[in-house]
């Protein structure tokens, strides 16, 4: 990074090239953006409060990767794994109609606490996605639902370019490139891992169990995984 531009500044501006990019993906496939779509000016304002207010500064941080934003939240709020509610707490803007509070974002705020709070996390670590720009398609029942960028061959064969120069343009964001810390153990982190495999991105990739299959197949032992993930992040058994 050069001059004064923070890493506030690169996150807002590398938003805005999302907001013109076009993907062009197989029939019945949709992509969300949240940076273009109707709720783009509250989108704005949602994001550029949240990230002035954490990330005013130099700081090389860590990148927690997700696989891509989920339909009902980040591909509506433009922050990572932050859920409505909770930006809403945060920042003081209101995301209209999406006041739902997720399993993920709610799981993660818990870490986030566990941690010492956003101030704390936020200056150690930025959370993105391998895909920043949110994937959909239609169930059986003609319904919109999430789908991974790795669901099938041709769909990874088709964002691959895609994926890999937006990994490549979030390392220029000052990133701490020591560990990645990859959310999903299975397609997230096989594709981050080939991938790291070529081009050594970062030095290693810790992968994480996601969210949602903690809080609903295994809500139980939510303080092992809390435990698991906060050990990982302070950096324990390096």
């Amino acid at each position: 990074m050069s001059g004064h531009t923070t890493v506030a500044d690169q996150i807002l501006q590398f938003n805005e090239e999302l907001a013109e990019t076009t993907l062009q993906l197989p029939p019945g496939y949709a992509v969300l953006n949240p940076f273009s779509g109707p709720q783009k000016e509250r989108v704005l304002e949602v994001t550029t409060a949240f990230y002035r207010k954490y990330f005013n500064d130099n700081r090389p941080r860590r990148l927690v990767l997700g696989s891509s934003p989920a339909r009902r939240g980040s591909a509506v709020t433009g922050v990572p794994f932050e859920d409505a509610k909770l930006l809403a707490s945060e920042t003081g803007v209101e995301v209209g109609g999406y006041a739902v509070s997720r399993p993920s974002a709610g799981f993660l705020d818990d870490v986030i606490s566990g941690y010492g709070g956003r101030t704390k996390f936020y200056a150690d670590f930025v959370m993105s996605f391998v895909c920043p720009l949110g994937l959909v398609k239609p169930n059986r029942q003609g319904r919109e639902v999430n789908c991974n960028f790795y669901d099938n061959k041709k769909l990874l064969g088709i964002l691959r370019d895609f994926l890999v120069g937006t990994l490549e343009r979030q390392l220029a964001l000052g990133t701490d490139t020591s560990v990645c810390y990859c959310i999903g153990v299975s397609g997230n982190f096989e594709f981050l891992s080939e991938v790291n495999e070529h081009q050594r991105f970062f030095k290693r990739i810790v992968p994480l169990e996601h969210p949602r299959f903690i809080t609903q197949y295994n809500g139980g032992r939510k303080e092992e995984f809390m435990e698991k993930y906060l050990s990982a992040f302070r950096g324990e058994g390096d």
